[in-house]
This record gives structure tokens, C-alpha cells and sequence, in this order.
């Protein structure tokens, strides 16, 4: 299974060959490539899958989505290891 997470775009780089930015996922804050969202701009809200901008959302759509992935590992720790 493939897993797509929303992070807030804070830095943009152009200065590159492919256009990079860095990436916060709830404070944790990672580079990813920008290059198929060209109207991507730093503020934007966007899903990131090994390493690459997907697609734009708005920000509900963003904390919906990290909402639901925190529900996803509180259960997974409720259940534990089998």
C-alpha cells in the first residue's frame, strides 16, 4: 500500500535543476521535489509521496487527512503487537 501525506510547503528552490522545497509535515520538515506542481507556492498545502509533490489541497482537506493518519497509529499502538 502506497501512503500520500499532506505537508505545508515553508522554502521553495529554484536555484537547482529541479525545482525542490522544503516540506512540514507537523514539524517535521523535509525536502521534496516540486516539479510537477508548478503553481505550487510556499504557504500551499500538497500531498507528498516518496519524495514528490502529488497534487495541491486546501488546508481543511490537509488536516483532515493528518487527522486521519494520527487515528491510524493511535489504533495501531491501542492494538499493539500480535
Amino acid at each position: 500500500m502506497c501512503l500520500g501525506v499532506p505537508g505545508k510547503i515553508i522554502e521553495i528552490d529554484d536555484s537547482k535543476e529541479l525545482r525542490m522545497a522544503k516540506i512540514d509535515f507537523g514539524g517535521i520538515v523535509r525536502e521534496a521535489c516540486l516539479e510537477y506542481l508548478p503553481e505550487a507556492k510556499v504557504g500551499d498545502y500538497t500531498i507528498i509521496h516518496v519524495g514528490f509533490a502529488l497534487s495541491l489541497l486546501s488546508e481543511e482537506e490537509a488536516m483532515e487527512s493528518l487527522a486521519m493518519i494520527r487515528e491510524i497509529i493511535n489504533l495501531e499502538e491501542e492494538l499493539g503487537e500480535e
